[in-house]
């Protein structure tokens, strides 16, 4: 049976209050052996590894009825590591998002219809504060993107997660290694002047699916479809008075 990545039920993570986060991409490399001083060589394993996600001690309360159920949720459709979910990458904090009201924010909401009227429950639209796009195409198992990043307030630096959603593989997630301002400039975008940086970006992992030109980059709260990995199982347990602290355990499905 041919496994499908794309449609798969999102992973309410902000919801289970998680106090702790831990994003991996292990098993990059191979040992290779050694050199005439018998130092170790390495090698780069094709496709650059798996994302991982470590959600641990999330807070359910006597009271959190529905935290429970999805605790349970998540068990009964992860156990076994043959079904996957969509996992969010949470970078609220940290990535190149603006300060609004004295709180960085990757998305905004509340955004009304164009006659300025909201939604019969008083919730608007929203939509990410920084997003990009791939400025030329790229094949599968690219090393290297061609991207340009609208409103971003700060530079691509260091590193910062991203994800992709390719028409077969699904959300993917992303991370550079090093990056390359190529230029800057305005741009309007349906009827919007934004503002852009244009950047040469080496990735890991490597690329999944072929990307097309234009193909919409996501900066804010990055997804990946992941299953649990081999061996891990999500019991469904708690300590007195219904309390509980359980820890989500992700590898990239494939």
């Amino acid at each position: 049976m041919a496994r499908s990545y794309i449609n798969q039920p999102m992973v309410p993570i902000q919801y289970l209050r998680p106090t702790k986060a831990s994003f991996d991409v292990p098993g990059a490399g191979i040992d290779g052996g050694v050199n005439g001083l018998g130092e170790d060589i390495s090698i780069e394993m094709s496709g650059g590894g798996r994302v991982t996600c470590t959600y641990e001690r999330c807070v359910l309360q006597s009271d959190d009825m529905e935290r429970h159920e999805v605790i349970n949720w998540l068990g009964a459709r992860g156990n076994g590591g043959f079904r996957f979910f969509n996992v969010e990458i949470i970078n609220d904090g940290i990535g190149p998002f603006p300060v609004i009201n004295g709180k960085r924010r990757p998305i905004i909401g509340g955004i009304p219809h164009s006659d300025g009227a909201l939604f019969s429950d008083t919730s608007g639209y929203s939509q990410a504060t920084v997003w990009a796009k791939l400025t030329a195409a790229a094949g599968v198992g690219a090393g290297q993107l061609s991207m340009r990043v609208y409103e971003a307030a700060r530079p691509l630096r260091w590193s910062d997660w991203f994800s992709i959603y390719h028409p077969t593989k699904g959300w993917r997630a992303y991370r550079y290694w090093e990056s390359q301002k190529t230029d800057e400039g305005t741009e309007t975008v349906g009827g919007v002047l934004l503002n852009y940086v244009d950047y040469t970006l080496g990735i890991a992992p490597a690329l999944r699916e072929a990307a097309v030109i234009n193909t919409r980059v996501e900066l804010a709260r990055p997804k990946c479809v992941m299953k649990f990995p081999r061996g891990v199982t999500l019991p469904y347990e708690y300590e007195g008075w219904y309390q509980s602290r359980p820890t989500l355990q992700f590898t990239e499905a494939f």
